[in-house]
């Protein structure tokens, strides 16, 4: 069963999303963090694919989901003013990005074209 990790600190994204993806039968992890992820991965929980809200992504964090990007495939949820700055910049590898607003069942359906698609 793939594992998707949901990084956002918006409850509700984290949730509704999460909610989803069990519903349409995928483990799915939510993480306030990309410090939460870190640990996750560091005690061995690579997720099949990553769902991650841009506003998390720091200076700090880029590295760190950069190559993450490479191994799982990650759907980033953006505002447009945060990558009006730096067109792409932080959102280097990511499989997929959608521009808020954006529904819940966009973000799945997102996740389970790249999963079918994705050799692992």
């Amino acid at each position: 069963m793939p594992k998707v990790s949901v990084i956002s600190a918006d409850w509700t994204l984290r949730v509704t999303v999460r909610a989803e993806l069990l519903h349409e039968g995928f483990e799915a992890l939510g993480m306030d963090s990309v410090a939460d992820l870190a640990q996750a991965v560091t005690q061995g929980a690579i997720p099949s694919a990553i769902v991650l809200d841009a506003a998390l992504v720091t200076p700090e964090t880029a590295g760190l989901l950069s190559g993450l990007a490479r191994r799982a495939p990650t759907v980033v949820v953006a505002s447009r003013p945060e990558v009006a700055g730096e067109p792409g910049a932080h959102l280097e590898g990511a499989a997929a990005v959608l521009y808020r607003p954006v529904r819940v069942g966009e973000i799945v359906s997102r996740v389970k074209q790249l999963l079918a698609g994705h050799v692992a």
